[in-house]
Formats: C-alpha cells, sequence, structure tokens
C-alpha cells in the first residue's frame, strides 16, 4: 500500500491510497467465502462453489465493487495509523481506480484535529477573587439553618405571602376539565411563584374553603402554551413561625452553646467553601486564557453534527416531558429559537476548542492515562449518576464510548497537571496554595495528613460535559460539603458531594462532554 496526504485547510486532509492488488488477497478471500454461503449452483455444495463460477454467476463486476467495500475501510484504517492522523469525523471516499488484477486506488477526505502552536506552559498565571467572608452571608447561613426549625401553625386569616396553604387545583381548556390539571390537597409557599403563573395572585387575600379563578398558559401535556382556566381552592392556612436568634437556638441547632459560637464556625466553614472555589475558579480562568491565546480552528461539520446530536436530544427530552420548544423558551427565559441556537452554537464551539488545547497539551507533556486514572474517574462518574461502577463501565461499553471516555480523562489529567505548575494569585496579590485545597486524610496515628496526589479525573459535560483539574475538582467536592455543613446544623455533618458546577466551558471539556463537572 502507497499513501500520501494532502492538507486541504486547518481542519482537513485528503489521503490518497494506491493498494496493489496483492494486498487484496484477504478481502477477495472473505467476499468469495460469503458469496458461496449465499450462491446456490447445482452440482456443488454450499460453500464449495469455485470463485471463477461466482465471478461467473454474479458477475465480475459485481464481485469487484464487494472487494472494494471490504477492503477500503482496512486499508484506509492502516493508513491513518502510518500516517498519525487523528480523524474527527467519517472519511468522504471516493474509488479513483479499480483496474482488474493491478491496482485499486481511492482518496478519502477527512476532518482531523489541527495542530497548535502553545504559549510557554512553564509560567503561565491568573487571578482569582479573594476570600471574604460577610456579615450579610453569615447571615443567609444561619437564616437557612432557623428555617429548618420554623413550626407551622393553623391561623384563622386570610393567606399572605410566606404562609403555607392547602390547596385544590382544577384546570379548564374549552369547558372540559383538565385530568392532568386536576389536584387536591397540594401544599404550596405563597409568594413562591414555584408552580404556576398569576396562582400567586389568586391565592393572596384567600381564607379557608374560599375559591378563586385565574387565568394561565399550560407549560406540559399536549395543550401546552395555550391559555386555561384554574380555579384554586384553599383548604386551609398555616402560618411559619421561626424561633428565636439566640443562644437557646444555637444549643437545638447545633453543637454550640452560644450564637456567637455559632456564627463564628459559620463565618470558618464559609470562609473555607470560598478557598475551594477559588481553585474552581483558578482552572475555569486557566482555560479562559488558553483559549485567547491559542488559535484554534475546528471544523464546521464537527459543530454542525454536535449541534444536530443536542437539538435532538433535547427535542426528545421535550417530548418526554409533554412540553413544545415554545413552552420550553417561556420557561427558561430564553428570546425565541434564534437566541437558543446562538447561545447552544457558541458553547459547543467553545466545548471543542477547550478539547483540542487540552489534547495538544497532553500530546506536548506526553500525558498517559492508566488503569488507576480510568478506575477512580469511572468510580466518581457512578457515583454521580448513581449508578454502581460496574454498571457505568458496562454502559460505556454499550454505548461504544470508552475511546471518547479515556480521551476526556486524559484531558482532564492534563489540566490537573497544568494547574499545579501555575501561579494562581488573589486579587489582592497573595499567591493562592493549591496544595491547601487537597483533602485531609488521617493517618494510622490519627493524624491528619495531606493525602497523596491520586491520578483522577473529573470530567462536565456539556459537548460537555468540562474538564475540571485532579485539585479544583477535589475542592469542589470539599466546597459542596462545606456549603452543607454551614447551613446544616453542625453536628450533622454531610459526606462531600461529587457533582461538580455546571457553567464553564472548561467543565465541559471532558464530557460533554457533563457539560460537562460536572462542561
Amino acid at each position: 500500500m502507497k499513501s500520501t496526504i494532502e492538507n486541504l485547510g486547518p481542519t482537513r486532509v485528503r489521503l490518497a491510497i494506491e493498494v496493489p492488488w496483492g494486498d487484496l488477497d484477504h478481502a477477495f478471500g472473505e467476499v468469495y467465502k460469503e458469496l458461496g454461503r449465499q450462491v446456490r449452483v447445482p452440482g456443488f455444495r454450499p460453500g464449495k462453489v469455485p470463485n471463477r463460477i461466482l465471478d461467473q454467476r454474479i458477475g465480475r463486476a459485481a464481485v469487484l465493487e464487494q472487494v472494494v467495500q471490504h477492503a477500503v475501510p482496512e486499508v484506509y484504517s492502516e493508513a491513518i495509523r502510518e500516517n498519525q492522523v487523528r480523524v474527527l469525523t467519517q472519511p468522504d471516499v471516493e474509488v479513483t481506480r479499480l483496474d482488474d488484477g493491478d491496482t485499486l486506488a481511492f482518496t478519502a477526505e477527512v476532518d482531523v484535529a489541527p495542530t497548535l502552536e502553545l504559549p510557554e506552559l512553564d509560567s503561565l498565571a491568573v487571578t482569582v477573587d479573594d476570600v471574604e467572608v460577610t456579615d450579610e452571608e453569615i447571615d443567609t447561613q444561619v437564616s437557612t439553618m432557623r428555617e429548618r426549625f420554623a413550626v407551622l401553625t393553623g391561623v384563622d386569616r386570610a393567606a399572605a405571602d410566606g404562609d403555607y396553604v392547602s390547596i385544590d387545583l382544577e384546570a379548564t381548556l374549552d369547558g372540559e376539565v383538565l385530568e392532568d390539571g386536576t389536584t387536591s390537597g397540594m401544599s404550596y409557599e405563597v409568594g413562591t411563584g414555584t408552580l404556576m403563573e398569576g396562582l400567586d395572585e389568586a391565592v393572596r387575600g384567600l381564607s379557608t374553603d374560599e375559591s378563586a379563578t385565574f387565568t394561565t398558559k399550560l407549560l406540559s401535556g399536549d395543550a401546552a402554551g395555550r391559555d386555561a382556566e384554574v380555579t384554586v381552592t384553599v383548604r386551609s392556612v398555616k402560618a411559619k413561625e421561626l424561633p428565636e436568634l439566640d443562644d437557646d437556638f444555637a444549643s437545638t441547632a447545633s453543637e454550640f452553646d452560644t450564637l456567637a459560637e455559632l456564627r463564628d464556625d459559620v463565618r470558618t466553614r464559609l470562609g473555607r467553601v470560598k478557598v475551594m472555589q477559588q481553585g474552581s475558579q483558578a482552572r475555569d480562568k486557566l482555560v479562559e486564557h488558553l483559549l485567547e491565546v491559542v488559535e484554534v480552528p475546528i471544523p464546521e461539520t464537527l459543530v454542525e453534527r454536535e449541534l444536530q446530536w443536542r437539538s435532538q436530544s433535547m427535542e426528545r427530552e421535550l417530548q418526554q416531558a409533554g412540553m413544545d420548544w415554545d413552552a420550553y423558551f417561556e420557561m427558561a427565559g430564553i428570546e425565541g429559537r434564534e437566541a437558543y441556537d446562538a447561545d447552544m452554537r457558541e458553547n459547543v464551539e467553545n466545548a471543542v476548542r477547550t478539547q483540542f488545547v487540552l489534547d495538544a497539551i497532553a500530546d506536548a507533556r506526553e500525558v498517559t492515562v492508566d488503569n488507576d486514572d480510568l478506575s477512580a474517574q469511572i468510580m466518581a462518574q457512578a457515583q454521580r449518576n448513581r449508578v454502581s461502577p460496574e454498571q457505568y463501565a458496562q454502559q460505556l461499553q454499550q454505548g461504544n464510548n470508552i475511546a471518547d471516555f479515556v480521551a476526556d480523562v486524559r484531558r482532564t489529567k492534563a489540566l490537573a497537571q497544568l494547574l499545579e505548575s501555575t501561579t494562581i494569585t488573589d486579587a489582592s496579590g497573595n499567591e493562592v496554595d493549591l496544595e491547601a485545597l487537597r483533602p485531609r486524610t488521617t493517618t494510622a496515628d490519627g493524624d491528619e495528613a495531606a493525602e497523596a496526589p491520586k491520578k483522577k479525573a473529573a470530567a462536565k459535560k456539556a459537548p460537555a460535559k468540562k474538564a475540571p483539574a485532579k485539585k479544583a475538582a477535589a475542592a469542589e467536592a470539599d466546597a459542596d460539603e462545606a456549603t452543607d455543613e454551614a447551613a446544616e446544623a453542625p453536628k450533622k455533618k454531610a459526606a462531600a458531594k461529587k457533582a461538580p458546577a455546571k457553567k464553564a466551558p472548561a467543565k465541559k471539556a471532558a464530557a460533554e462532554v457533563e457539560d460537562a463537572d460536572e462542561s
């Protein structure tokens, strides 16, 4: 086999491949074997028909066509390996020469990963926010704890914001009652606006056994998007009574004897959350910086394919929820399909660029993935998806996603290593030590020690799902834990949650990609 490669652009190449006739013996053998099982010729047993007879029966041209179909994929794959081409899409193949007994020649045009010029990776620097805990933030956390110890008491008055009401709902459309729009005994907090538009206005001022009718737009079901008449009947009104913020509350809600001690503990925990968030912010800003300084061409076909996949996936989810696009846009506050498509395209393009940059960094630093890396990531993703590691691994295999999964882990590992060598300072100029963000373990003697670096990846999402760095991922887990501990009674400390934040395209680089830090 002889192959040459021609660059058609920064992300597309054309392979020209010639195959001597002798190299097609395997393909001919497979084709004749299959034809021998299919073709019945009098005087010959199945599978024993001579090749020349098969040529006469079905035609030499038909045989050659099947040989080409069988040989081209194998030869193309071999040429890709020889030329070390990282292909991204299926090739467009054209047979340019087929001389029986002599040569098979064809071309294959395909999208490929671009070659990038990376900046000096050992002198990168990013700036993150200062760690500052305000009294207002402490008040908010303490108020959340206070809410959890509130008591609901029945009152003989009209409902007002903050009250909890038990209500019956009946929706009608064109005079007919909607079965999926009728319910009774539903508990609802007045003023939250979480159920349907117009409900709060209708309930305010109603006393027990009083009713009101209002018009609202249906968000789901076969009639989604249409206006329906909804009658709400209040069955009971309960007021929320909050405990006094004093030392008695602190001793009841926590392990502390005084409110001052409780507030000090909340301040400490919120400070810990913000320190952990510095790691996540450093990771995201590092990726944003790389996307700014590295020119990353992307193949349009790859973007279009991802956009089509996401659109179809979203449409299936809307159908399952009984919604259409217009109802979703209204609920999500999106200004129509054009704005949705533009935002989605930007997200996809950023996710693809991030993947290319991280792949280039992984190549430059010769990053490899071992079984420990894969096992750690499988366990992390299984926990997030609430399945066993065995089930998650089986899902990867059944979905033929193992190669993508390994690539995501490699990107995440490359970003983690790069973050370790990046200079990180806060807005005040103080250097942030990511070493302090690592979770702590307890030694056999009972002493705390910094956990040894693990070769983990924390892939969001998105196409991408987002490829968080190893340390930043641990920081996010601790940040989630600290948030819980600050809101819950401190004596009931929560275990660290593993769900990453879902925001920046950097986190989607590994998804999708979960988008996927989940983004």
